[in-house]
């Protein structure tokens, strides 16, 4: 089984968003995907809840609890991760995954702690012998700001790849009223949505994504 998780200690960050998005779009794609949530709040879980029955089915579970284990049938499983963690609670969730996605907002505040945290994330012992990748997402950015910049010219400074930059919009929200995500609203309202999406799905699709 596949195993993505959504990663960033910043709370906020939008980890719950990416997650459901990536969910949904593999779920379209006819794959038998997990969510599993590891955030106490449940937020990927209550996307789930809002999810109409007609739609391609997410299995999901809730991996706070003790003991909880994910379908061995699955393709697919996406993790939904919490904020603050750090340590030993950081190293625990890296074990369970072997793609990490990083998602940052365009703001001196959550950039400043993502550097902190990526030189945490490159320490762990799995980054460093290329048994686990990681790679970033600017997010929630409006590209003609200052902020924008900034964040774009601190995250190159990074040693990972940065796939793409997801805009600051309402087909979001509209999404996540409804359990859905971008890739099932109407085409034509989500064009930009989708193509900004595109080089995150070939990442994951390739090899580069992928343990050595």
């Amino acid at each position: 089984m596949r195993q993505i998780m959504v990663l960033n200690a910043k709370g906020g960050s939008g980890k719950s968003t990416i997650a459901t998005n990536l969910a949904s779009y593999y779920a379209t794609q006819g794959k038998d995907v997990v969510l599993a949530d590891l955030d106490p709040q449940g937020s990927s879980l209550a996307w789930l809840e809002e999810r109409p029955a007609g739609r391609p089915p997410i299995r999901g579970v809730d991996a706070t609890t003790k003991g909880a284990r994910l379908p061995r049938s699955a393709d697919l499983a996406i993790f939904d991760s919490p904020a603050a963690v750090h340590g030993a609670d950081l190293g625990n969730l890296m074990r369970r995954a072997d793609t990490f996605i990083v998602p940052v907002l365009p703001s001196p505040i959550d950039w400043r702690a993502a550097e902190k945290f990526l030189e945490e994330m490159r320490r762990n012992k799995r980054i460093q012998s290329k048994q686990a990748k990681f790679a970033l997402i600017e997010n929630r950015a409006r590209t003609y700001t200052r902020v924008y910049s900034d964040l774009d010219e601190r995250l190159r400074r990074q040693r990972a790849p940065i796939l793409t930059t997801l805009r600051d919009n309402m087909n979001y929200i509209r999404a996540a009223e409804r359990g859905l995500g971008i890739c099932e609203l109407a085409p034509y309202a989500t064009a930009t949505d989708r193509e900004q999406w595109q080089p995150v799905i070939r990442w994951l699709n390739s090899k580069r994504s992928k343990p050595a």
